[in-house]
């Protein structure tokens, strides 16, 4: 911890040492404008600014148990994830939707695996409410089809969202599925017409 306090504590100095960084950080003070949302697992070993070179400001993150988008169920009361979807698309008015998995997904491994989770309940519930089941279970240690098949799925929950059908519709939003190589750094992105995670 106390290296990020070391950090914290610098990070003002920094700023001000630099004129470029001052008119930066003083933009954002105005607002937001966002490219993206980026959604992914909180997993520490997957870093979104790390994985895209993105700057303060850039993305706007949604940060979930095994990167998972709660499907759209209208007349019940909504979930923190729904209202990041739905002010991305409808007050920040993101271009684009990246949902990233990672390789080495302990929520992904433990849906495939059956693994007894009675010790972790909330984990357990999350996972048996938003992981679809039937996911490949001896798919090695780096789960690599059982996480492209989830990130596939979360795409169509995606498209459940009114907010974000409307966009898709009128053309003002793209999906982007992408997979995500922990021991390597490799980005793949899913290609529809394919039914397949490409190299970037």
């Amino acid at each position: 911890m106390e290296t990020f306090i070391n950090h914290a504590r610098g990070l003002h100095a920094r700023i001000s040492a630099r004129r470029e960084e001052q008119e930066t950080f003083g933009r954002l003070a105005a607002g937001q404008s966002p490219l993206a949302l980026f959604i992914t697992c909180s997993d520490s070993r997957v870093v979104p600014s790390l994985i895209t070179g993105a700057r303060p400001g850039d993305l706007f993150e949604l940060r979930t148990a095994g990167n998972a988008v709660p499907p759209y169920e209208e007349g019940r009361p909504a979930c923190a994830e729904a209202a990041t979807i739905e002010y991305a698309m409808c007050v920040l008015r993101v271009a684009d939707i990246v949902v990233c998995g990672h390789s080495h997904c302990g929520a992904v491994g433990a849906k495939a695996r059956g693994e007894d989770l009675a010790a972790l309940p909330a984990v357990r519930d999350w996972l048996d409410r938003q992981l679809p089941g039937g996911l490949p279970a001896d798919d090695g240690p780096a789960v690599a089809g059982a996480v492209q098949r989830h990130v596939r799925e979360q795409l169509g929950r995606l498209r459940s969202y009114p907010c974000v059908q409307e966009r898709l519709d009128a053309g003002e939003v793209r999906l982007h599925g992408w997979y995500y190589e922990v021991h390597t750094g490799l980005v793949a992105a899913y290609h529809p017409e394919s039914d397949l995670f490409l190299p970037l």
